[in-house]
Formats: C-alpha cells, sequence, structure tokens
C-alpha cells in the first residue's frame, strides 16, 4: 500500500535539515549576544575597546558569532518559508 501525498511531503520536510539549522543557528546567535553583553560587564569598555582580555574575548567571540547565526538563521527561515508552499 502506498502512501498518502501528505505522509510523503510530511516526512520530506521533516528530513530536509530546517529544524536543525534553525537550531544552530539559534544557539551560535544566542552564544553572540550573551558575549556582547559579557563585553559590557567584564570589558568595561571606551573608545579603545575594553579593558580587560575576558572582555577582548568576550568581543572576538561576539564579532564571530553574530553574524554567522543571524545568516544561519536567515538561510533556515527561508528554508522553513519555502518548504511551505509545496
Amino acid at each position: 500500500m502506498m502512501p498518502d501525498q501528505s505522509t510523503a511531503n510530511q516526512s520530506k520536510r521533516n528530513s530536509d535539515g530546517t529544524l536543525p539549522l534553525l537550531c544552530a543557528g539559534g544557539g551560535v546567535f544566542g552564544f553572540g549576544l550573551v558575549c556582547a553583553l559579557l563585553v559590557l560587564l567584564l570589558g568595561q569598555p571606551d573608545m579603545h575597546g575594553p579593558h580587560t582580555n575576558s572582555g577582548w574575548l568576550a568581543l572576538v567571540f561576539a564579532i564571530g558569532c553574530l553574524p554567522l547565526g543571524a545568516m544561519l538563521l536567515l538561510l533556515g527561515s527561508a528554508k522553513w518559508l519555502g518548504g511551505r508552499k509545496h
């Protein structure tokens, strides 16, 4: 007996990798936000940047994680919206 079309589409949507992409993007972006807050709390930044080593490290992680996480979330959202049309 062949599965109906809705079951096949649901199975395809569940295995296309959208959920892991959104979860990874959210996690990376969230970590970047935490690091950005740590820059303010630990680094005591001024015009020349943070004053502590931990502040600089948090700044480096924030600069790396925020754009990457935003791109992953954007890609996952576009993939999710594209999958809804079918």
